[in-house]
């Protein structure tokens, strides 16, 4: 049997084998061991370069993961997560990343690949191929399609509805987001944020044909001041979320916020909704003339103060 050349190849067919072993032996479907199937698998096909340790170390700050040979040169590998990182979910999404990086990418980088939380974000191929494919791995093995869509059918998706979902897969937030995002006919956008500044986003894709989109890379961009993330609101009503008027975050529309912290408020997570259709040309206009005349009027009244 020919072996897979795509994230998503390699991705169903672990899930089809694990499908059938759980169904076999009466096992829940979910979540997955990542660490067991890593050794397991590569033991049975790959038995001349299998991965023999999976484990934890105190990495660098940043660093999520690691894929290394053994120095020995016996031709095992390892699988290395940053055990400073408390979240489980996170842990987890990383085992499968660096797996998909093994299935993957091992011939292309014979030396081992090291992985910065940035990297776990990296779901545009045309940015960063390889950890893009590692992440697609990773998402179709820990969220396979089918049992995901299941789960938000008829939902309305909110921060509760991604919070069950991550605890679902035993995946972060930010990971499940993420794989909502794409595959969302919804106008949306996820926003983490650092020290009052935006870290990163992703626009689903209807948003990106509307042009919303941050470059957060490229551009530092603060947080809005109105922002719930900027003001680092209190758990029940950042996922309760408001409903931002046009102006707050990018784009001349209104928005919905909500918002978590991590512990310490070290990180926020924001899920942005706008309205499912995008404004004409000739709304637009409009708003964009309201904006004009409101700010002529507060500069007026200023000056008359």
């Amino acid at each position: 049997m020919s072996l897979p050349k795509t994230p998503q190849g390699w991705a169903i067919r672990l899930t089809q084998i694990l499908s059938l072993h759980k169904a076999v032996h009466g096992l829940p479907r979910f979540p997955i061991d990542v660490a067991g199937l890593a050794q397991d698998f590569s033991r049975q096909v790959f038995p001349d370069a299998p991965i023999t340790m999976v484990g934890g170390l105190d990495l660098s700050k940043g660093i999520e993961g690691m894929l290394m040979p053994n120095p020995d040169g016996s031709g095992e590998w390892g699988i290395i997560y940053n055990e400073t990182v408390r979240s489980p979910g996170r842990r987890n999404f990383t085992l499968a990343h660096e797996l998909g990086h093994y299935l993957l990418h091992r011939q292309l980088h014979p030396q081992g690949l090291q992985c910065t939380n940035r990297n776990m974000a990296d779901w545009d191929e045309a940015r960063n191929k390889i950890e893009a494919e590692a992440n697609t791995f990773a998402s179709y093995l820990l969220m396979p399609l089918d049992d995901f869509r299941e789960q938000i059918k008829g939902r309305i998706v909110d921060i509760d509805v991604m919070t069950k979902l991550a605890d679902r897969y035993a995946v972060s937030l930010t990971a499940a987001i993420l794989k909502w995002m794409t595959i969302t006919d919804k106008r949306a956008m996820i926003v983490v944020g650092k020290e009052g500044f935006i870290d990163w986003a992703w626009s689903s894709e209807p948003l990106l044909k509307s042009g919303i989109f941050y470059r957060a890379r490229q551009i530092v961009t603060e947080l809005p001041a109105a922002s719930l993330a900027a003001q680092e609101v209190v758990w029940d009503t950042g996922r309760h979320g408001v409903e931002h008027p046009a102006g707050v975050w990018l784009g001349n529309e209104p928005v919905r916020e909500m918002t978590v912290f991590s512990p310490g408020n070290e990180m926020s997570i924001s899920l942005l909704l706008y309205p499912d259709q995008a404004p004409s040309r000739w709304e637009m206009a409009e708003l964009e003339e309201e904006a004009t005349v409101d700010a002529f009027d507060k500069f007026m009244g200023a000056s008359g103060r």
